[in-house]
């Protein structure tokens, strides 16, 4: 026979066609040795699970249409940080204790604006060139900010002439192999104080589609999240870095959103494109803040009184559970 006619299988007069295999249902793709092999049927598997899964929803998409007014409401899916934990130190808004302590706290004056914001940012010793940047870009982000770059100087040494300077709040940034990894942040005179692990810095010319440089207008301040106790105290500490009177013909808010616990920091600028649309412009720098202490009283590493210290293996017993 020729090489293109073909037989019947099962006819004599030709070898039969090989069956193809089938997988037991319990075979796993990392089963297979080879390692390309491997690859190759995982690709394949989640394409057909994105089909499937699209299919589903063009269906589910048909059904609601065809019913209508009389379709079922979408059900909400589940996510970590609905399924949270209750935790009992919530605030609830109408709480006359929380309104009271926050009446006469250490941050009290700046909200009733008696006291105006006058931050100095510093370093570890001897920055690199990425800190100093950041630290630069920062202080272009915070009003009334100014950079000091400190050589060998001890915090203990520098905490005393920024109260007699007048300075109500010490930005710290600590640094770990030329990369920006921590910041400390001390209210003055007489605290509390917040350590921070830091990640995620990203500059101005590392940001696509970035704006052109922020303006001196001082921002809006958004804060999200921050629903305990614990969190309202961290949230004033941020918000007691930003003049209490915003300029909102800048177009320019700073946020500082929570989420599980990890505290994103975006600065942006409104973009009105007309009398119903609104776009945002992120300028930079951003980064990310995950709290690790909080002390009363200025920094002391030695003799300090911790109101709250992050233990990884007490704490983090449960994914669902938070404590911002």
């Amino acid at each position: 026979a020729d090489e293109g006619s073909g037989s019947a299988p099962g006819d004599g007069s030709g070898p039969p066609a090989p069956e193809r295999v089938l997988f037991p249902p319990t075979f796993s793709v990392s089963e297979i040795k080879n390692k390309q092999r491997r690859h190759f049927m995982f690709l394949r598997w989640k394409q057909q699970q994105r089909k499937e899964k699209l299919a589903l929803k063009r269906k589910r998409r048909k059904e609601r249409e065809a019913l209508g007014d009389k379709a079922p409401p979408k059900a909400v899916p589940k996510t970590i940080e609905n399924q949270r934990v209750y935790d009992e130190t919530t605030v609830d808004p109408n709480d006359e204790e929380v309104a009271f302590d926050e009446a006469t706290d250490e941050f009290a004056p700046y909200f009733n604006r008696q006291t105006v914001p006058k931050i100095l940012i510093t370093t570890s010793d001897r920055p690199r060139g990425r800190t100093v940047r950041f630290c630069e870009q920062l202080a272009t982000v915070i009003p009334n900010s100014h950079v000091y770059y400190r050589r060998g100087l001890a915090l203990k040494r520098i905490i005393p002439q920024c109260i007699a300077r007048d300075f109500t709040d010490l930005i710290v940034i600590n640094e770990d192999r030329k990369i920006p990894n921590g910041l400390v942040l001390s209210h003055l005179p007489d605290g509390p104080t917040a350590h921070f692990r830091m990640s995620s810095v990203r500059l101005r010319k590392e940001i696509k589609r970035k704006g052109k440089e922020p303006t001196e207008h001082v921002p809006e301040v958004i804060l999200n999240n921050f629903t305990t106790r614990l969190g309202h105290s961290i949230g004033r500490m941020f918000a007691a870095l930003f003049p209490h009177d915003p300029q909102f013909i800048g177009r320019q808010v700073a946020t500082f959103h929570n989420q599980r616990d990890y505290i994103f920091f975006r600065f942006h600028r409104y973009i009105f494109k007309s009398e119903k649309k609104v776009g945002i412009q992120e300028l930079g720098p951003r980064f990310t803040l995950k709290l690790r202490s909080l002390q009363k009283g200025t920094f002391d590493s030695k003799f300090g009184e911790y109101e709250w210290i992050h233990k990884r293996r007490e704490m983090d017993t449960s994914r669902r559970k938070f404590h911002l």
